[in-house]
């Protein structure tokens, strides 16, 4: 795949969810995608399966702006929605523009990650500026510093909805992440009064699924 540096602009952030159904022909159209660099635009794609629900997979694509991820979708989105829907169901597809770093450095590469935290939230529409300084101020830091994270990105989509995507460099040092910890976090943050509903899942990233 192509290396890109750290963002310095409106980049879309790009999230699949889906059910797989016929599980081997998922996968081999994932490992179809090896076009996907030579695209005007295109910064990076990965993804895995769930590790809280075996059937459930997770794509994450990044792209420079809107204009060149539509340009794409206009001459092959049709084709790669009809791929996927012959092999899952409840397919979710949302987009994100960038807003910041989870820890510094952001780049949209895979290959040295092995696990990605998402999560997804409903924010109310007047505590959105104080969910987005909460997570620089209080969640990007005690994540920044967590042994084996790598680094991630905040994004935001019409609608108060925000993503938070974190990449760990193993599953067993995510784990340290324990939930005494997170309680304390979301106490200090005042989470449960800003958001309206939060999911999140962890995934296991498949390198062959990595562009």
């Amino acid at each position: 795949m192509r290396r890109a540096g750290p963002y310095d602009g409106a980049v879309l952030v790009k999230w699949i969810r889906c059910t797989v159904v016929d599980r081997q022909a998922f996968e081999e159209e994932q490992r179809k995608r090896t076009g996907l660099p030579a695209e005007p635009g295109f910064r990076g794609q990965g993804g895995g399966w769930s590790k809280v629900h075996p059937e459930v997979a997770h794509v994450f694509a990044f792209w420079d702006n809107r204009v060149f991820y539509d340009s794409f979708m206009a001459r092959t989105g049709h084709a790669r929605a009809a791929a996927r829907r012959a092999t899952c169901r409840d397919m979710q597809v949302k987009l994100f523009e960038y807003r910041f770093d989870v820890k510094t450095g952001f780049e949209p590469h895979f290959t040295d990650a092995d696990t990605v935290r998402v999560a997804h939230s409903q924010v109310r529409e007047d505590r959105v500026d104080h969910f987005a300084l909460m997570q620089q101020k209080v969640w990007n830091p005690a994540m920044a510093g967590s042994p084996g994270m790598l680094r991630g990105v905040f994004g935001e989509a019409p609608g108060s909805e925000f993503l938070v995507l974190s990449m760990w460099a193993s599953g067993a040092e995510r784990g340290k992440y324990r939930p005494s910890s997170v309680d304390r976090l979301t106490a200090r943050a005042e989470t449960e009064a800003d958001v309206e509903a939060i999911t999140g899942d962890v995934v296991r990233l498949d390198p062959s699924w990595t562009v």
